[in-house]
């Protein structure tokens, strides 16, 4: 990581975003004008109802889509003045992803598909990082098998240990347990919340599960495309309450 990215406690952080979808009577308003922070070695969740922006918003502070208005920052970098190549740099270099389908490559196994990023970006992993990453997510003993050959809850280990292993500034995960069922689901929020305690990682996740919110430090809370409350400390009851309040 260059000294630019790291003289900030924000791993990532937006200001005034907003994102419009359309014009006219097409015109749909995802998020206005949100300003978050999320800091480093934290686990942050978002929540919201359906249609509150959480996803957009979680696409637009990875690099994922554009702002039409307001800043998106990834350390001291603003996303909004790089070119399409630094994005794409960016995103290998600073960004790790975890998506609830998993998004493995049939054709390699688990550990080619965990150190794809740094295999397309020429570079060597960190051993001692990557035996520490692969035993962490109990996946010693997986290393040579291909997709087909693993379980759901192993797939998601293989995609959480891929996002580590190149020792990103932060890790977006959209609704990582949202296939899994609730004793892998939570073996998974257990590694997450490891990678954050032991390994110094920042993750931002969306969820719409209470339990899944409450193995963060933080949630933030939108409705109809603005921030509305957050939690610190929650608990899943603490967050259904929340949950239900904004529902209402």
């Amino acid at each position: 990581m260059t000294d630019q990215a790291t003289l900030t406690t924000s791993a990532a952080r937006s200001v005034g975003a907003t994102k419009i979808y359309g014009e006219g009577d097409t015109r749909v308003v995802a998020l206005e004008d949100v300003t978050v922070d999320f800091q480093q070695g934290r686990f942050t969740a978002i929540m919201g109802p359906s249609g509150s922006g959480k996803s957009t918003l979680m696409h637009c502070m990875a690099g994922l889509d554009t702002l039409s208005r307001g800043q998106v920052f990834i350390g001291e970098i603003e996303l909004g003045q790089l070119s399409e190549q630094q994005l794409t740099l960016l995103r290998r270099d600073y960004v790790g992803f975890v998506f609830q389908a998993f998004n493995l490559v049939p054709t390699l196994n688990a550990m080619e598909n965990i150190t794809l990023p740094m295999t397309l970006a020429g570079r060597d992993p960190d051993q001692a990082w990557l035996d520490e990453v692969i035993n962490t997510v109990g996946l010693a003993d997986r290393t040579t098998h291909r997709p087909n050959e693993l379980s759901g809850g192993q797939q998601q280990r293989v995609a959480v240990a891929r996002a580590l292993a190149s020792q990103p500034q932060i890790i977006f995960a959209d609704e990582p347990t949202g296939n899994l069922d609730s004793r892998t689901g939570a073996e998974i929020l257990t590694f997450m919340r490891h990678a954050v305690d032991a390994l110094g990682q920042t993750i931002v996740m969306v969820t719409h599960d209470p339990v899944a919110a409450s193995y963060s430090d933080r949630v933030v809370f939108l409705a109809d495309g603005h921030t509305v409350d957050e939690l610190l400390e929650p608990t899943s009851d603490s967050v259904y309450d929340k949950m239900r309040e904004l529902g209402d």
